[in-house]
């Protein structure tokens, strides 16, 4: 349905128009699945002109959960590894978000896809009625169209990620834990932002044809 298309798109990029404002931050999250992959034998370390030579096979050690919350105008961030994606999973990282990074915000404005664990009743499996109420409150939820995760800013943050730190064999998830806050402290410490220039004026201009007509 194009037209729940463009309400979406709309909405997510007046949100990334707007001015900082720490009291309703607004926040991308995402999540991404790891394989932990250990070597079989020995790499060989580089020499010179030469680089580590591994081998081709590897031993499979599982896989691990990385979540990410991206505040792109602070430029923030911050990864939570765990075991596995779910409901409860999303939730505590919700209560953390209300709790422990924005705890002066009176509503934070949560940029995400549409997952099916990325969802308010999350909070209600997880924690008791009142207390789920009192993290839902402080909550307001802006989805990406679907097949438009693209809009996500989170998306980005993963792509450099990728290249930057996964983009190797990694054999386990407390080796992965190190690198990814390794990563994520350079890069908050930089305050790197993303500078999002597309707007809903572009989007009709560039995508007139997504438009019902």
């Amino acid at each position: 349905m194009t037209g729940e298309f463009v309400a979406r798109m709309e909405d997510v990029l007046e949100l990334y128009a707007e001015p900082l404002d720490e009291t309703r931050p607004v926040v991308c999250t995402d999540e991404l699945s790891k394989e932990l992959h250990g070597q079989v034998t020995e790499p060989i370390p580089p020499q010179p002109g030469q680089p580590t030579k591994e081998d081709y096979e590897y031993k499979r050690n599982g896989t691990a959960n990385l979540f990410v919350l991206l505040c792109p105008l602070l430029g923030w961030r911050h990864l939570e590894m765990t075991s596995r994606r779910g409901y409860q999973e999303f939730a505590q990282l919700m209560k953390a978000l209300v709790d422990v990074f924005f705890p002066k915000a009176s509503v934070i404005r949560v940029v995400l896809d549409n997952l099916n664990t990325h969802v308010l009743g999350a909070l209600y499996e997880t924690f008791p009625p009142e207390e789920a109420r009192r993290i839902a409150r402080r909550l307001e939820f802006h989805y990406t169209p679907k097949h438009g995760s693209w809009l996500n800013m989170a998306e980005m943050e993963f792509s450099v990620l990728g290249r930057q730190c996964l983009d190797r064999r990694i054999a386990s998830a407390q080796e992965l834990a190190k690198e990814v806050a390794a990563w994520q402290e350079r890069r908050n410490a930089a305050r790197t932002q993303i500078n999002w220039t597309f707007r809903v004026a572009d989007a009709r201009k560039k995508l007139h044809w997504i438009y019902p007509s």
